[in-house]
């Protein structure tokens, strides 16, 4: 064999020993990663697919882009009628004397009319269910007393959700270019606050068809008729929006909700929002982990009325992960070094972290479950002596 041969020979010989040591490491690296399909591409020129109850975002594009959000504005319109129920200051055997502007409001209808008096409940319904443009003004007017006050209303609570993006001139969605205008995301925020506050009434959302003055209309919301699992939430289009939907879903313990907006037809809104939720329901999986207000551990507290605190979360810990993980999740809780009394209730004394694979999924406030009043001079003589043997 030549020299020549035998330096070929040589190099090839470390090669494969060096790709041999490699590949082991590179396949522990893979076996490491959750490997989760990317989100499906969506003919839309926004949306967002969203976890209702840990609030994780498992899809998005251009969710931030601020667009017209046509009739979909009136999940707010009503979001404040159910907000004023909740409050005893509306009935809904509350009657409504509809108005001419009501009347008049060009667009979809309830077929109100004018003078008449209508109950709360049959507007709401006219509002969710048939859409009603009509309904919209005359909820806006008898709550509170014009449509532009009600839109300053529904501005506040915008504000309040945290919906950063959104700005509301009217309770209907007709067009009001630069002004009348919210985000994917925003919309979101706002679906999620509808269900979680007010679950009595979100079930008219689910109702496929409505009758009042002896005509019906369906719910424009086609999914409710092609998955079972889907109930709600509310449709829009106008030419400047593009045909837009909220949809929610629930298979056995998970939500999902998806916001699309800006399609071409009516049907590509249901194709593709159902495309959304199909693709979450498939890949992810949403646990609960802790209850709120349950004691989750117990920290000695210094110079208090009591040698121990309570410690819990405020709101339930929901985890959404990939499928099949569950067991590999790892919680871990951290308290506050040294805890002095008085301490009061809610005051956060350390984080919920919740891992997988050493990678942080959630984490939330650890906080006093309990207040903690001062203790008697002997008790915080006593610790004070302990605090300096201690250190």
């Amino acid at each position: 064999m030549s020299p020549k041969t035998s330096a070929f020979s040589l190099k090839n010989v470390r090669l494969t020993f060096l790709v041999l040591l490699i590949l082991p490491i590179a396949q522990l690296q893979a076996e490491n990663k959750i490997l989760i399909p990317a989100a499906p591409q969506v003919a839309a020129s926004s949306y967002i697919l969203q976890d209702f109850h840990s609030g994780r975002v498992l899809a998005e594009l251009n969710a931030d882009e601020v667009l017209p959000p046509a009739s979909l504005t009136k999940i707010m319109t009503v979001y404040i009628a159910f907000r004023e129920l909740s409050q005893n200051s509306l009935s809904l055997d509350d009657m409504v004397t509809v108005s001419e502007k009501a009347w008049r409001t060009p667009g979809s209808k309830m077929f109100i009319e004018v003078n008449k008096q209508v109950r709360v409940e049959d507007l709401l319904k006219g509002v969710i269910i048939q859409s009603g443009n009509d309904a919209s003004v005359a909820l806006a007017e008898h709550i509170a007393g014009d449509e532009q006050t009600f839109a300053q209303m529904m501005n506040q609570q915008a504000v309040r959700l945290g919906m950063n993006s959104t700005n509301y001139m009217n309770a209907t969605g007709l067009p009001v270019p630069q002004q009348h205008y919210t985000t994917a995301r925003d919309l979101a925020v706002l679906t999620r606050a509808v269900i979680r506050d007010f679950p009595e009434y979100y079930r008219w959302d689910a109702q496929k068809e409505f009758t009042y003055n002896k005509i019906t209309q369906k719910n424009r919301n086609t999914l409710l008729w092609r998955d079972e699992s889907v109930d709600g939430v509310k449709t829009g289009h106008t030419e400047e929006a593009g045909y837009c939907l909220i949809a929610s879903a629930k298979r056995e313990n998970m939500r999902l909700v998806s916001v699309v907006l800006g399609t071409k037809s009516k049907s590509a809104r249901a194709n593709e929002s159902q495309t959304l939720l199909n693709y979450g329901f498939r890949f992810f999986d949403t646990h609960k982990l802790y209850d709120a207000n349950t004691e989750l551990a117990s920290a000695r507290i210094w110079k208090g009325s009591t040698e121990n605190v309570s410690l819990g979360i405020v709101e339930d810990l929901y985890v959404t992960i990939s499928r099949r993980h569950y067991k590999e999740m790892k919680a871990s809780t951290n308290v506050d070094v040294t805890i002095m009394a008085p301490v009061e209730a809610g005051t956060q004394l350390g984080t919920v972290n919740v891992t997988l694979r050493d990678k942080l999924v959630s984490s939330a406030p650890l906080v006093a479950l309990n207040a903690v009043e001062k203790g008697s001079f002997l008790q915080r003589a006593y610790d004070s002596a302990l605090m300096l043997i201690d250190k």
